[in-house]
């Protein structure tokens, strides 16, 4: 096999085509616009690096809604257990949080960026970094270009045109996973932005979630809020209702505010009879929200849509899914395979992104080694 595969890009889905095909006994280089490789992958590994979920995979692949069906088979083939053993065995110890979230022990993405790129350079595998990709040469290709956020660390989309002129569809890009905007009073903003919400549960239209959200200048991020994420893009319009205490029944918070005040402020009362922190009470304010069972179940906020794209975690939108074979290679373009973020899936928080970023690279890899004479087939 003197022929070179090609891979554009050099995040954890270009990463992972490499280490596959090169194992397979593939020429594998790597361009990447870029100075260093799998910035966005650092950069999310400030958070902790969530590699990762624990919870069993018939629940697990329920959180990829419509796109389940073609990712089903490549998370089944390269599922959550062999992302931990694929990291162990870069010597990076793994542990399941409270939440089921697998995170490296260390909590930091660069010891296992460190150690892979140790084993790419074992396998042989070649980077062209700082390079802009010059379009298709004909030989066998792996798209991982990523999606449209945080363009500034190398997902600018900049490919969709020539995708698109190659007759590829591709669906414009949206933010997903980030924060939503809620127009705050200029007072609450100032008082209470970076403050969190613990504890609570959230609806929009069908959906339900439990978590803890942060204020923000512009509205409201974290988990809760980006589980939200697809509905709230699809049903704009609708009203976001949060429980401040989803623990407590509504007869259990009634009986809590019957209790004698004395001398207490409203505030300090709600603090200590049902242990609201001061930015929930000041939801109630802002929000002009009764003091009552039903009100502290059912605050009721309206968000504005959603924050840019430039600051949102991932992106939806990219490359139609029924542009793809089953091995992700491009139907258009035979000899052409896209991976990652650079398809329309969606997928929230929680381990989810990354290991479909993982498990389609790694399909994709095993598929072009089958086309490839005397490949090592893994």
């Amino acid at each position: 096999m003197d022929q070179t595969i090609t891979i554009v890009g050099a995040g954890p889905a270009g990463l992972m085509a490499a280490e596959v095909l090169a194992t397979g006994g593939a020429k594998v280089r790597i361009i990447d616009q870029k100075a260093t490789p799998a910035r966005k992958f650092l950069m999310a590994g400030r958070g902790g690096l969530n590699l990762t979920h624990s919870e069993p995979l018939e629940k697990f692949l329920t959180r990829y809604g419509r796109e389940r069906e073609i990712l089903e088979p490549a998370i089944r083939a390269f599922p959550p257990a062999a992302v931990v053993a694929w990291a162990e065995g870069l010597g990076i110890k793994t542990f399941v949080g409270s939440s089921g979230r697998i995170f490296p022990v260390e909590m930091k993405a660069s010891p296992l960026l460190r150690a892979w790129l140790r084993r790419l350079d074992g396998l042989g595998v070649e980077f062209a970094l700082n390079t802009k990709w010059q379009g298709f040469d004909g030989g066998p290709t792996v798209l991982a270009m990523g999606g449209a956020s945080w363009p500034q660390l190398g997902s600018d989309a900049s490919w969709v045109p020539l995708l698109r002129g190659q007759g590829v569809r591709v669906n414009d890009f949206l933010p997903s996973n980030g924060r939503i905007i809620v127009p705050w009073t200029e007072h609450f903003r100032s008082c209470h932005a970076g403050a969190p919400l613990k504890n609570i549960a959230m609806q929009y239209a069908s959906e339900t979630v439990r978590g803890e959200v942060v204020i923000s200048e512009e509205g409201l991020e974290g988990g809760a809020v980006y589980q939200l994420s697809r509905i709230m893009r699809e049903q704009p319009g609708k009203a976001l209702v949060i429980d401040l205490k989803p623990a407590l029944s509504g007869d259990g918070i009634a009986k809590r505010l019957a209790q004698p005040r004395g001398r207490l402020s409203q505030s300090n009362f709600l603090r200590r009879a049902l242990g609201l922190s001061p930015a929930a009470i000041a939801l109630l304010h802002e929000t002009k929200t009764t003091v009552s069972e039903q009100g502290i179940k059912q605050v009721r906020l309206f968000p504005q849509g959603a924050a840019g794209l430039a600051r949102a975690i991932s992106s939806a939108g990219g490359i139609a899914l029924e542009e793809l074979d089953a091995d992700f290679q491009l139907k258009k373009l035979p000899g052409v395979y896209a991976v990652g973020e650079m398809l329309d899936w969606d997928a929230p928080t929680g381990g989810y992104l990354l290991q479909a970023c993982l498990s389609t690279a790694v399909a994709a890899a095993r598929g072009l080694l089958a086309h490839l004479p005397h490949a090592r087939h893994i």
